[in-house]
């Protein structure tokens, strides 16, 4: 029972069930939901086997059925029964949820070639079975940067699909950073005229790439305009996966003045940055109302594409050099008696916050956003370590565990001699499936602020799709384990067994994964 990530419990039993010609789907309801849910497995089957599966309302007991039951099982919306006898499959559970995440683990029972585009020319055999299955985390998440390189939405479906297949359910979509502005705002055109363009360094290193000269064209970039928002947003919904944007502030933000120079301390010239160089001074104003006027317009517009609950503001790796020069935002610190530029960027973050707060939205940031002070509701991703995630959750704040050592799958998984370029670091297979999202520092009532974790996918290194597929499997594989299944239900030599049928999955659908994933471990 090669079931990734692993069930909560999984009972092998004599038999089979065959999918054939006779073969139906009855369900307790035949929403529009359902029916768009069962649809895509319906046509797979269809496609690779010409079976046609008609879906029914549940009328009489049959043999040869898939019966969807909606009942309390105590699971959870995302928790499912699944009770495979040679006669019929039966799937229990609470919400549309379940039933999908159900059909995710139907998927690896049957052959493997299902998951490709060819014709099977084999019976469609499930072993008979009795699974109950949930997950012990409700934040199962995987992050992408697009400003460093942009890919198009081709892509960026696919990667949901990625997510999908392994149970995840949060895609944080890093839309914005110093080097591209990646989502159409209409109120701000210059936003993507300017913004998301930068000079080309073609070839040159990340770190060796110098400024945009005078009079050099912008020709590197992209964006995603609205309408192409609204359709991958639906695109995920209907794999359950909510989509958590993030907009970058206080820092971070050189792209976006170079659109607008007057958001900053210094009004510029400020240009879109070609790589990475430090010190990064360029920041919002924070004595500039119009600051706060840009940002809650712009929000507003990110508010109306992005229907989940947190919005992610960023808020790391601030460099407050300006500020400490700047007389608008040193007026700004005597008005509201601040006594540092740390609580200046804390009163910035909880301005933001409360905003939010009265659109009946959440704010979740980079773990300094606890600097000078945790905005109220705010929720932390901590991936400084785990201290910052620590200290949020011992004050009540929600917490999504995303360390450095554990969960970057840009740094290197093997020997970087023979690895392409990467950020640096070394996180293998191993290390990544060892990682336990609550600290023992916790008590039991702190650690239900940690809703769960995700790996973030950085992407200076990585130009093509190809690449980032290198580095995030089978890396994904052992996260989407670390989440979904129990710690006293993890077992590293089990997981590599199982992980060896999910490498010919990767194969089958294409997937560029890392070859030499269990050498060195």
């Amino acid at each position: 029972m090669n079931i990734i990530p692993k069930p909560s419990k999984c009972t092998k039993k004599e038999g089979s069930f065959s999918i054939t010609e006779n073969t139906i789907i009855q369900t307790s309801t035949m929403s529009l939901e359902m029916q768009k849910l069962l649809l895509p497995f319906v046509d797979k089957i269809y496609k690779l086997s010409h079976i046609k599966i008609p879906i029914k309302e549940y009328s009489e007991i049959c043999t040869n059925v898939i019966n969807i039951d909606f009942i309390q099982t105590g699971l959870g919306k995302e928790g499912y029964k699944l009770e495979i006898s040679s006669s019929n499959i039966t799937i229990k559970a609470e919400a549309l949820n379940g039933v999908f995440y159900c059909i995710q683990t139907i998927f690896q029972l049957l052959p493997i070639e299902i998951f490709g585009e060819k014709f099977i020319n084999k019976p469609l055999v499930l072993q008979c079975c009795e699974i109950i299955d949930n997950p012990c985390f409700i934040w199962r998440g995987m992050h992408l940067d697009v400003s460093r390189h942009f890919f198009n939405v081709k892509f960026i479906k696919k990667y949901i699909d990625y997510l999908a297949m392994h149970k995840m359910n949060i895609f944080h979509w890093h839309l914005t950073d110093d080097n591209g502005w990646r989502i159409e705002i209409k109120k701000y055109p210059k936003l993507t005229e300017i913004g998301a363009w930068r000079a080309s360094r073609d070839g040159i290193g990340w770190r060796d790439c110098k400024p945009q000269q005078p009079g050099e064209k912008t020709i590197y970039g992209g964006y995603y305009t609205q309408q192409e928002i609204k359709k991958i947003v639906q695109y995920a919904n209907d794999r359950f996966i909510t989509i958590i944007p993030e907009i970058e502030m206080p820092g971070h933000t050189l792209e976006v003045l170079a659109a607008y120079p007057e958001l900053g301390c210094t009004g510029g010239p400020y240009t879109v940055a070609t790589g990475t160089y430090w010190p990064n001074k360029d920041i919002f104003c924070a004595g500039n109302e119009e600051v706060f006027v840009f940002l809650k317009n712009v929000l507003n517009e990110v508010l109306e594409l992005f229907p989940g609950k947190y919005i992610h503001i960023g808020g790391d790796e601030v460099n407050k050099e300006e500020w400490k020069k700047c007389s608008k935002c040193l007026t700004r610190m005597q008005k509201e008696n601040l006594q540092n530029v740390e609580e200046l960027q804390s009163w910035f973050i909880k301005r933001i916050g409360k905003y939010l707060h009265s659109k009946n939205r959440k704010l979740i940031g980079w773990d300094e956003i606890l600097e000078g002070g945790l905005a109220p509701n705010a929720a932390v991703m901590s991936w400084q370590g785990e201290k910052g995630g620590i200290q949020a959750a011992k004050i009540g704040h929600d917490v999504v565990m995303s360390p450095g050592t554990h969960c970057y799958f840009d740094h290197y998984q093997d020997d970087p001699e023979t690895e392409p370029k990467a950020i640096g670091g070394y996180t293998t297979l191993k290390k990544v499936y060892s990682y336990e999202p609550i600290p023992k520092e916790l008590t039991k009532r702190q650690a239900k602020h940690i809703l769960g974790a995700q790996a973030n996918v950085w992407t200076e290194w990585m130009e093509t799709p190809e690449h980032i597929e290198y580095m995030i499997f089978p890396r994904i594989t052992a996260l989407a384990e670390v989440l979904w299944s129990t710690i006293d239900n993890k077992n590293w030599e089990d997981f590599k067994e199982r992980l060896q049928k999910f490498l010919n999955v990767y194969r089958i659908i294409g997937i560029n994964y890392h070859k030499s994933v269990f050498e060195e471990q």
